[in-house]
């Protein structure tokens, strides 16, 4: 599936016994990686506690579609996913909301 940068994603991840998987939500970060891939940024609806490098995503932070809870994104996990994983979309972040992220990004690896 295609993806665009500052789309929030559902994606299936295997177990590394390939017989079991989990579906996650993931914030596409930047989606011009070759060989199909994407770096990703985790998303998790268990916002009692947020880390330095976890922010909250309100459903107002999305330009469209819906978030179904207030949930947080979390920067310390950012991976490189297979474009292949992707189920669907819910939506994607407004242009302000991807920018705090990105900066979020920036200060915690340092590329400020």
């Amino acid at each position: 599936m295609d993806v665009k940068q500052g789309e929030l994603v559902l994606c299936e991840f295997y177990f590394s016994d390939l017989g079991e998987s989990k579906r996650r939500p993931v914030i596409v970060f930047k989606d011009n990686l070759p060989f199909d891939d994407f770096v990703g940024i985790p998303v998790s609806s268990k916002t009692h506690r947020l880390h330095a490098d976890e922010s909250l995503l309100q459903p107002e932070e999305l330009k469209e579609g819906a978030l179904p809870k207030i949930s947080k994104a979390m920067v310390r996990k950012t991976f490189v996913i297979s474009k292949a994983v992707v189920l669907k979309k819910y939506g994607a972040l407004t242009p302000e909301r991807f920018q705090a992220l990105h900066q979020d990004f920036c200060e915690y690896f340092g590329c400020c």
